[in-house]
């Protein structure tokens, strides 16, 4: 049975829920798990989620700053919110479809908005970068990203800040020293990344020494004909689960929509 499932960060979802109706008419996710929503629970519009089919909604935001959600087509069997380095922040929110949902085993899906870091990439002078970094460290060490049986089924997503290849990048080398490219960073996403044994499914679509990329800067004239992106957004899978991924897009034209967010979606298919 295939579940689609479309990560974004839509940089405020009080005021792209119609750009969040527009991806669910043309691309048809059963999940659509957001980031950066940037407001509380009780102001989320989620008339609007169910009358574009997605009556089951897992929310953990907080006013004008961060914020995720998970949308779905079916219901969930439990819902999480796992916080970071003390701060507050709604970076995290976790769901597990299962039987209800039509899942013959249960699957989880970790919707993640990990911070960006300023533009310094020194913690000794930038306190934004040193909670990114912390951040990452905190992640690695969380027990439930350590899916240990052979069976498990697990999907990270979401807006991680971080371009860790060559490819993910307009510029490696002109990249090496700005935050979201730095090798530090790089680095602490991969033991992320090897602590939970997680597949980066969108390479498994797109060779890693081609370019992809989801974030164009708003200060770009014209984003497209420069085309300085970065990946920025991820979807990762366990090892039982991504060899079943049937399909992924990038849904570039995303960046083009009326008020578009400076991300666009990630859309992957798996065969659960």
């Amino acid at each position: 049975m295939p579940l689609t499932i479309a990560t974004w960060n839509i940089n405020s979802v009080r005021l792209r829920i119609e750009l969040v109706g527009k991806l669910a008419a043309e691309h048809q996710p059963d999940v659509i798990c957001l980031q950066e929503t940037k407001t509380p629970d009780d102001r989320f519009p989620l008339k609007d989620a169910a009358r574009f089919g997605y009556p089951h909604a897992a929310i953990h935001g907080q006013k004008g700053y961060h914020g995720v959600a998970i949308l779905s087509k079916r219901p969930f069997e439990s819902v999480s919110r796992q916080g970071f380095c003390d701060m507050g922040d709604a970076r995290h929110i976790s769901v597990v479809l299962g039987r209800e949902a039509g899942l013959s085993a249960p699957l989880t899906i970790h919707n993640f908005y990990i911070p960006a870091g300023g533009d310094v990439p020194d913690p000794d002078v930038n306190e934004k970068f040193r909670h990114k970094l912390a951040f990452l460290d905190e992640a690695t060490v969380w027990e439930a990203l350590h899916p240990q049986a052979p069976a498990a089924r697990s999907v990270l997503v979401g807006d991680l800040n971080i371009a860790p290849l060559e490819a993910d990048v307009w510029s490696h080398k002109q990249l090496l020293d700005v935050v979201s490219h730095t090798p530090v960073e790089v680095e602490k996403l991969a033991r992320l990344q090897s602590a939970g044994r997680w597949v980066d499914v969108m390479r498994n679509f797109v060779p890693p020494q081609e370019k992809l990329f989801t974030w164009w800067s708003y200060r770009a004239a014209d984003w497209a004909a420069s085309n300085r992106g970065r990946r920025l957004d991820h979807v990762w899978a366990t090892p039982a689960l991504a060899p079943t991924a049937q399909a992924m897009t990038v849904v570039r034209e995303a960046r083009s929509w009326e008020r578009p967010s400076d991300h666009v979606p990630v859309v992957v298919t798996f065969d659960v």
